[in-house]
């Protein structure tokens, strides 16, 4: 089973260039003036329309599972607002968080 998420954004553009220039996802227009984002199995899908009459925002994190934590903190890391630095976790892995340029958290982390 998958999962895609449709979230508002801000600026379709700005998130296009985010979503592709900081954090290396797949990104394409898609249907209604939709903007689909993609890497490693991961789908968010972003609209600029109020579809919910509410701003853009979230009281959840977005978890991404990925093969290497550090590597990918070392390449996004500069670019990005850090939510939580790379760091081992309790319950196993480690993990970083960014605020995206719609301020959700989006979290991604490796097993251990």
């Amino acid at each position: 089973m998958s999962l895609s998420v449709v979230l508002r954004c801000n600026d379709l553009a700005e998130t296009k260039r985010f979503y592709e220039a900081v954090l290396g996802f797949n990104v394409s227009d898609s249907a209604n003036g939709t903007l689909t984002v993609q890497r490693d199995g991961a789908c968010l899908i972003f609209t600029a329309e109020d579809l919910w009459r509410a701003p853009a925002g979230c009281t959840g994190t977005f978890y991404f599972a990925v093969a290497d934590a550090t590597g990918y903190y070392q390449e996004v890391a500069p670019q990005a607002s850090v939510a939580w630095p790379l760091e081992p976790m309790s319950y196993g892995g480690q993990e970083f968080g960014i605020n995206d340029c719609n301020g959700y958290t989006l979290a991604f982390r490796q097993q251990v």
